[in-house]
C-alpha cells in the first residue's frame, strides 16, 4: 500500500510540474523570438548601409542567402 501511495504522490507531482515547465518554455520562446527580431533588424540596417556604400545587391544576396527581391524591399524599406 505504501508503494501505491508514494507511486500516486510521484504521478502528482510530476503532473504538478507541467503547467510550470510550459510556462517556462513559452517564455523561452517569446525571449528567443524577441532575438531573432532584434537581429534581423539590425541585418536590415547593415544591408542598407552595405548598399549605400555601393556593395552590389548581388553581392549582399550571397552573403545574407535572401534572395534579391527580399533585398530589394529591405533597401527600398530605409530610403523611406
Amino acid at each position: 500500500m505504501a508503494d501505491l501511495e508514494a507511486a500516486v504522490r510521484k504521478l502528482r507531482a510530476a503532473q504538478a510540474g507541467v503547467p510550470r515547465a510550459e510556462e517556462r518554455a513559452a517564455q523561452i520562446i517569446a525571449e528567443a523570438r524577441d532575438r531573432v527580431d532584434r537581429a534581423r533588424a539590425v541585418l536590415a540596417k547593415e544591408i542598407q548601409a552595405a548598399d549605400r556604400a555601393g556593395m552590389r545587391q548581388v553581392d549582399i544576396v550571397a552573403a545574407t542567402g535572401y534572395s534579391r527581391e527580399r533585398i530589394r524591399q529591405i533597401v527600398r524599406d530605409g530610403e523611406s
